[in-house]
């Protein structure tokens, strides 16, 4: 028995994706301005950054509570945000948030191609009760989204090191999360032979 419990899928995105969204606007409300605490000076930029950690946590506690469970990937993005965000906030410096997602998609990355590796599916140990697919296929589908996290992994360092803060914020909050699902929803449109029935396990053992 796991504590799971279903929830409306609109309210599930809506504590996924308001925190992202916050701290979009937010920022913009902020860019321009700074702030003095303590005698030090803080961007607009930053005192973002520091308020989107509570409001990323307070949605993952909510989503907590309701579903009884958070993924993996979920806990450890909240971990790379507080982190990344409280070095931002203790030295006062915008790059270390900015090179936060690099290391979140590295490291994405870099878990998928260890399980490719030892000729195993990461991802199918994560997934496979919500998408029944075949050894195979999530064997391709893992192969593929190990190389998508690492150039977006790699495009983030290009995009930050070379462009402005503003297009970096719009290209973390909009860009690489829509190239990423359209990214998956292709490949899942590609491996439909690779799908299995739900119920096609339990039809064998019956």
């Amino acid at each position: 028995m796991t504590g799971k419990k279903e929830i409306n899928p609109f309210l599930k995105q809506a504590l996924e994706l308001g925190p992202p969204l916050a701290f979009f606007f937010i920022y913009l409300r902020l860019r321009d301005d700074s702030f003095e605490f303590a005698g030090t000076e803080y961007s607009g930029f930053i005192v973002a950054t520091i308020i989107f950690v509570p409001l990323m946590l307070g949605a993952m506690a909510v989503l907590w509570v309701l579903t009884g469970k958070l993924s993996r990937m979920q806990i450890f993005t909240a971990f790379m945000v507080i982190f990344f965000g409280g070095l931002t906030a203790w030295f006062n410096d915008e790059r270390f948030f900015k090179m936060k997602t690099t290391l979140v998609y590295g490291f994405f990355s870099a878990i998928l191609g260890i399980g490719l590796l030892q000729g195993k599916s990461y991802l199918a140990y994560v997934l496979d009760e919500m998408l029944p697919m075949r050894h195979e296929g999530w064997m391709i589908l893992t192969r593929r989204l190990c190389g998508c996290f690492a150039v977006l992994a790699v495009a983030n360092e290009l995009v930050w090191r070379t462009l402005s803060t503003d297009l970096w914020v719009k290209i973390e909050t909009f860009a690489f999360p829509i190239a990423l699902m359209a990214f998956l929803m292709l490949q899942f449109s590609m491996l439909q032979t690779y799908m299995e029935e739900p119920d096609q396990n339990e039809n064998q053992d019956g």
